[in-house]
């Protein structure tokens, strides 16, 4: 055996590059290093001169015939090791590519030849030879033409591709479409150009298209994003209304084509630029599809292409990367979607489905009934980075008349959902964008990382189900991602669920970048015992919230009145009062609290069911009740903090209670009580509030005439001469069947300091002693008032006291005192005395 080594050009291809075997490696660059050989029986000759290094790119080793093995044998027993690197670069033409490769190099072999053989020494032979020639490597030849590989799918492609055993997907070329924008551009106003020059010819072009593209990628895209483009999908040719285009030059003169008419210009328009694609032929969930049918023994109906890029195929569609066909109006939609360039083959499947095996381009191919069953994904469903938790098939029967789907996302996403009676084709002119749900048969929620849909058909049948989803923080249509369909063999008996116009159940989405943190409420649905309810909602800021109440046979008046809102700075709660039976829908809606100028936004949505005791007419809520109930930032802004009740809801079963805060700011304040009945009553509801007022305390004393439900308003005048300011609201609900007496009535004389200690009712039985006992500040004397005047006496704690009697006739008595150097008495309140009625 002999052993030559032979020294090549880099213009040139090696002809004897050695076959790859298991220890042979591939190197980051895209080189095939050949591991150490061992050279046995090499005769201790002169090495074999080398012409200039600047020439030479490596050096291989391999066998030569009989004639000349005498000449480079070293002797018997010395063992060398020769690390060979070998670097291929393709030729950078198809013309180069097609010459005869031995005979270029057999002509340049003869040309490097020395004139004079020199034998080659054991020490060098045990030496690596691995000198590369770099200034005559141009950077993006070196990036993307690694050895063009010619093999067809089934043999192997390039060395590095076979070395590496990992397929590269997508992302491995490019990170994102920005990255063609300047290629892009340049299809996009040149093909425009060539157009309006009625320039047809495929060769003319690619060639402008093409021109300023740097890689074969690049140049694929150019094809790629001409086609869209500039070619429309032929309906009325598919309807058979038409003659179908096919040949290249047809299909691009006409503007219009069918699948076979975009594949086939692909292939052609490929061939020009030196890159190897296929037309796949299979079958495709596109128009004229229906879900569920049998594609066995069915001819394939749609074209597609492959190429082959850095010795991998890679798939795509211009057919429907150019847009979608409406049905229902037998039209096309010009829609560019850029999914279908160089798709992944995972995805690819979901839609695509080739008449041979090996053009799935998967590891592990799946059947065609896999393919049949498959949920149907759209682009955007794999674009917005979204998974299929379940089901995994498409067909769902419903369980107990309830079927569940569910999806993941990464990324903040809203959803909704479509719900119709079943049809034959699954591309059947429906919409493929929802700004809202209108259906009622179905729960949607959204969690943290996933969407779950809950239906529930309303009768026996098939339904299509279409979910439509977008990112959070888009504000365009919702789009069609994936389709189901529903099987109900026996519909749940249930009440009807309002409908919700805000997408999903639970919090929405956005609630966490409006200001919610957390809710007492998951998406489930909440059941209400005893028609009471209360929900919270944590905050990370002060937020002024709404909410809205909805159910199938209520009106919003009465619904309206089922609502008590607090808004505290970390926290919204709402109290809710369910007067009927059935679903009800609560929504909550928030804005910052300081932006007054701001719209509310949907933040939550939840549903409600009562199926037990309910709420009665006459307990609900005053219709005259105020947005802002309880303690909470407003009355914190004003000053008045340490109330004794701090939730909005306050209840008696002795038909009185107190209500104390501070008022730090020393606020005028003003209190109101009402009820929605209009009871006659000779004592009016302002008779039943007194107000006492020493140093900061407040206390707010309440005698309800009756058992019911009451609003108690509190008022405070911030600005000096201004008007009274709502402050909150609370709900007083009295359970006490006793009638509560009134209050005196108070003039404005009573003022701050002032306290009654005795007597607390403002009606006084006739014919008897009644002690007054009462501090007023500053007064110099204080009075009773009726036929006579009855002076009171201050004792050591400077409180006025003294005992009076309701003398028969008299009406009423009136507390009064003088203060200062006046001798005018001004009038703190009045009593009113029972009239003893007449016997006949």
């Amino acid at each position: 055996m002999s052993a030559e080594v032979a020294i090549q050009k880099l213009s040139f291809p090696f002809s004897c590059a050695p076959r790859l075997s298991k220890l042979d490696e591939v190197t980051p660059e895209g080189c095939v290093e050949v591991k150490a050989l061992q050279l046995h029986d090499l005769q201790k000759k002169p090495i074999l001169s080398i012409p200039s290094p600047n020439l030479v790119i490596g050096a291989l080793v391999h066998k030569d015939n009989q004639a000349n093995e005498s000449s480079v044998l070293p002797p018997e027993g010395n063992m060398a090791a020769a690390q060979v690197l070998v670097c291929a670069v393709a030729s950078q033409n198809a013309g180069h590519s097609r010459r005869s490769t031995p005979e270029k190099l057999t002509v340049e072999n003869e040309d490097q030849r020395p004139a004079t053989k020199r034998q080659l020494s054991s020490e060098s032979a045990a030496r690596t030879i691995s000198v590369v020639k770099k200034s005559a490597v141009r950077k993006e030849e070196g990036e993307q033409r690694h050895l063009k590989s010619k093999t067809h799918l089934g043999q192997k492609t390039t060395p590095c591709v076979a070395a590496t055993g990992k397929r590269k997907r997508r992302k491995d070329l490019f990170t994102n479409s920005e990255v063609f924008c300047r290629v892009d551009e340049h299809a996009l106003r040149t093909g425009a150009e060539l157009k309006e020059k009625c320039v047809y010819d495929v060769k003319t072009i690619v060639q402008s298209i093409t021109k300023g593209a740097r890689n074969e990628l690049e140049r694929l895209r150019a094809i790629w994003v001409w086609l869209c483009h500039n070619i429309e999908y032929d309906v009325s040719g598919y309807l058979g209304r038409s003659e179908k285009l096919s040949s290249p030059e047809e299909v691009i003169a006409a503007g219009r084509g069918v699948c076979c008419g975009y594949s086939n210009l692909c292939t052609e328009m490929c061939r020009e630029v030196g890159i190897e694609c296929q037309e796949v032929p299979g079958h495709s969930k596109g128009i004229g599809y229906r879900q569920g049918q049998s594609l066995r023994n069915v001819k394939s109906d749609h074209l597609w292409n492959a190429v082959l890029l850095g010795g991998q195929w890679f798939l795509l569609d211009a057919c429907w990367g150019a847009g979608r066909v409406d049905m229902e109006h037998e039209s096309f939609v010009k829609r560019f979607d850029d999914f279908y360039f160089l798709t992944d083959p995972e995805e690819f499947i979901d839609s695509h489905f080739p008449d041979e095996e090996k053009w799935q381009l998967l590891d592990r191919p799946i059947p065609l009934e896999e393919f049949e069953r498959r949920v149907f994904k759209t682009s955007a469903f794999f674009t917005m980075g979204l998974r299929l938790i379940e089901p995994h098939h498409f067909h769902i029967v419903t369980d107990g008349g309830e079927a569940n789907m569910s999806l993941g996302f990464s990324r903040p996403s809203t959803f909704t959902y479509e719900i119709t009676q079943h049809r034959d084709l699954l591309h059947c002119g429906a919409s493929e964008q929802k700004d809202s749900s209108n259906s009622s048969f179905g729960l949607l929620t959204v969690s943290h990382r996933s969407m779950k849909l809950q239906l529930l058909p309303p009768v026996s049948g098939t339904y299509d189900v279409k979910v439509f989803a977008r990112p959070e923080s888009a504000i365009t249509p919702l789009i069609w991602v994936c389709s189901f369909t529903v099987e109900c063999q026996e519909p749940r008996a249930m009440e009807e669920i309002p409908e919700n116009p805000f997408l999903s159940w639970g919090l929405q989405p956005v609630a966490a970048s409006l200001g919610i943190v957390s809710s007492s409420l998951g998406s489930e649905v909440a059941e209400v015992e005893g028609g009471v309810f209360a929900l919270a909602l944590k905050t990370s800021r002060p937020l002024m919230g709404l909410c809205e109440l909805v159910h199938p046979q209520l009106e919003a008046a009465v619904t309206k009145r089922c609502l008590a809102t607090q808004i505290q700075p970390d926290a919204l709660t709402c109290h809710i009062l369910c007067p009927s039976h059935g679903f009800y829908r609560l929504s909550v809606f928030v804005r910052d609290y300081e932006r007054t100028d701001a719209k509310f936004q949907n933040a939550a949505n939840f549903l409600l069911h009562c199926k037990g005791k309910v709420t009665g007419q006459d307990e609900l809520f005053p219709s005259c009740l105020g947005s802002v109930c309880g303690p909470g930032i407003r009355t914190l802004e004003a000053g008045l903090s340490k109330f004794s009740h701090t939730t909005a809801l306050m209840s008696t079963q002795q038909g009185k209670c107190n209500l104390t805060f501070h008022n730090q700011r020393d606020l005028e304040l003003h209190t109101v009580l009402s009820r929605e009945e209009n009871k006659t009553v000779g004592i009016p509801l302002s008779r039943h509030l007194f107000c006492t007022y020493t140093d900061t305390k407040v206390t707010v004393s309440v005698t309800l005439p009756d058992a019911g439900v009451y609003r108690l308003g509190l008022y405070a005048r911030i600005a000096p001469g201004g008007d009274f300011n709502p402050m909150c609201d609370f709900v007083l609900r009295n359970s006490c069947d006793q009638p509560g007496l009134p209050f005196p009535c108070v003039y404005s004389a009573w003022r701050k300091g002032c306290v009654l200690f005795e007597p607390r009712v403002g009606l006084l039985e006739p014919l008897s002693w009644v002690r007054f006992r009462v501090r007023v500040p500053g007064a110099q004397r204080v009075s009773v008032v009726g036929e006579t005047r009855t002076d009171l006496k201050m004792n050591k704690s400077r409180v006025w006291e003294g005992e009076v009697y309701s003398e028969a006739g008299v009406q009423q008595l009136k507390l009064a005192a003088t203060s200062g150097d006046s001798s005018d008495m001004a009038v703190l309140m009045t009593f009113d005395i029972k009239q003893v009625e007449r016997q006949v």
